[in-house]
């Protein structure tokens, strides 16, 4: 059986896709660069990561972005007559007073792995693109035209317009397709697909929170019109039937089921087997059993499905709910349990960094980051509250129970200077474990700062001085919904350090309530004359219970 989710901790808005005897997934990284992150697959149960899709500034500028804003919903999408992978996406500059303000674009490559092109405008009517390529040689963006004007139904229509494949274009006029196949509102997330006589759009509806779905309409013609599965939804774990149409908030609290086994299970894509056997990739989010908050963010499942006689997509079990487990294809390479990421001691390839690091926003600059091999140097610049420039190397946080440790050398002289080891969701929402100077006791200090909804909280009731120049080891441990900090010095004893911090602050539900997910990373800050350096000997990441796919 698979297990979901197939790509845990963040990873949203998975975009699936087979080419000959491979499948590949994309999905949204959101301000954190590079941008789009891409799997690949044999037999849809071991993915691996092999990099990203938008990895130039000239590419991607994700400079000052707010929290889950930049790259959303990549379409990831091959033509054969090409030869060449394509790959749609939009990046969100702003969602103020219900306006989205972004632009759309396309990249494409001969090799999944690269290199992508540089980036071609679109348009930027709405968000979430999606290429179709058709039978008869033609290719269709469909996409969101979003609704911003008082007394118009939110949030809008799904559109379609035709591409050109030579100019990387948009031609011809826009056709309105739907605003929705069912009454939960907050549609997003239209793909197009054909089989046999029909068009089938797929879209996410209900909103990216607890009341999504995945819906599927269908026509005879790519322009429409389009009538609604009259089965309502293909699958979600919402299953209450429910009229929000009008409502834009898209999180619904208050749909929160606890006892749900994958919820927000929705934004699908669908894909068939060479065979011919039909699923769907969706994400999903395990919370906490008895609250709302999901630290691990929303993650990548896969569910098998079937097709009905008079041609409607369905879940091959039956149902509608989305299932820990699915059936693999008939015909598959065997399941070897591999994960997607790398975990254990990374003491950093002198040659390049490893696909599982990513920064915030922007690009370290070759000035702040040096492979020393081992180990690495980050030099310090902005601080973890900044909307700008961070000297920020991390990771995504995929279990609910693991240990983060690092080693490093670093020798501040000022009160603006520090370095450490982050749990980091964004600015509004983290912890820092730093090795700092303290003026008033005329040394270096561990000591913990975090931001949460109360402000920055600087737990110095806690803080350990150290020698000037002795190296320090630093450690959180998530158990759940618990993340505890820990040091040790030159005697190789550990001691914990400040109280049990609460890891539900590293959550999309948390105050904001947006829709990203949390990551581990080293950290540097000189908000003096930006010149400290850091010297980190490696970064572990150790899962600490069986990992199980269920919520703790």
């Amino acid at each position: 059986m698979i297990n979901n989710p197939i790509l845990p901790g963040f990873n949203p808005d998975p975009s699936i896709l087979r080419v000959g005897d491979t499948y590949y997934i994309a999905t949204s990284t959101f301000e954190w660069f590079p941008g789009v992150k891409l799997y690949q697959s044999n037999n849809l149960s071991d993915w691996q990561q092999i990099g990203y899709a938008l990895d130039r500034s000239s590419q991607l500028d994700l400079s000052s972005l707010d929290t889950a804003r930049g790259v959303w919903a990549p379409c990831l999408s091959y033509n054969d007559d090409k030869s060449l992978f394509y790959l749609v996406y939009s990046n969100v500059y702003s969602m103020r007073s219900g306006y989205f303000d972004l632009d759309n674009f396309v990249v494409t490559a001969p090799n999944i792995e690269g290199p992508w092109s540089e980036a071609s405008y679109l348009n930027s009517s709405g968000f979430d693109p999606s290429l179709f390529h058709d039978d008869d040689g033609l290719a269709w963006l469909v996409s969101l035209e979003w609704e911003n004007r008082s007394n118009y139904d939110h949030p809008g229509w799904v559109v379609v317009q035709q591409y050109c494949l030579e100019t990387n274009s948009l031609v011809g006029n826009v056709t309105r397709l739907t605003t929705g196949g069912t009454k939960r509102g907050c549609i997003e997330a239209p793909h197009l697909y054909k089989r046999g006589d029909y068009y089938y759009l797929m879209t996410a509806e209900g909103g990216t929170g607890y009341g999504h779905a995945v819906v599927m309409l269908r026509s005879t013609n790519v322009t429409g019109p389009y009538e609604p599965d009259p089965q309502s939804i293909v699958l979600s774990n919402c299953l209450d039937e429910f009229d929000e149409f009008a409502i834009d908030d898209s999180v619904k609290l208050h749909r929160f089921e606890p006892h749900s086994k994958l919820a927000k299970s929705g934004h699908g894509s669908l894909v068939h087997t060479a065979s011919g056997q039909p699923y769907i990739a969706h994400l999903c989010a395990r919370p906490f059993a008895e609250q709302a908050n999901c630290i691990l963010g929303r993650e990548t499942a896969l569910q098998a499905c079937q097709w009905t006689d008079n041609g409607w997509l369905r879940l091959k079990d039956g149902g509608k709910q989305a299932q820990l487990t699915c059936e693999p294809p008939l015909q598959h390479p065997e399941t070897i349990g591999q994960l997607p990421y790398s975990f254990g001691r990374d003491n950093f390839d002198p040659n390049k960094l490893a696909d599982d690091y990513q920064s915030y926003r922007l690009p370290l600059r070759n000035d702040c980051i040096r492979l020393t091999n081992p180990g690495i140097e980050i030099k310090g610049t902005g601080s973890l509250f900044s909307s700008r420039h961070m000297s920020l190397l991390a990771r995504r946080i995929s279990h609910f129970n693991c240990r983060f440790e690092t080693s490093l050398s670093v020798e501040p002289k000022h009160h603006l200077c520090s370095a450490g080891l982050t749990c980091f969701y964004s600015q509004s929402n983290f912890y820092y474990l730093k090795v700092y100077w303290s003026e008033s006791l005329g040394q270096r200090a561990i000591s913990i700062l975090s931001s949460t909804l109360a402000g920055k909280t600087e737990y110095t009731q806690y803080r350990i001085a150290i020698d000037a120049t002795c190296k320090v080891q630093l450690a959180f441990e998530l158990q759940g919904k618990h993340l505890h900090a820990s040091y040790c010095l030159a005697n190789g004893v550990w001691h914990n350090i400040g109280p049990c911090l609460d890891a539900s602050i590293l959550s999309d539900e948390y105050g904001s309530q947006k829709f990203t997910g949390s990551f581990v990373g080293l950290f540097c800050e000189d908000l003096r004359q930006q010149q400290l350096l850091a010297q980190f000997d490696y970064l572990d990441y150790q899962i600490t219970a069986k990992h199980k796919n269920q919520k703790p």
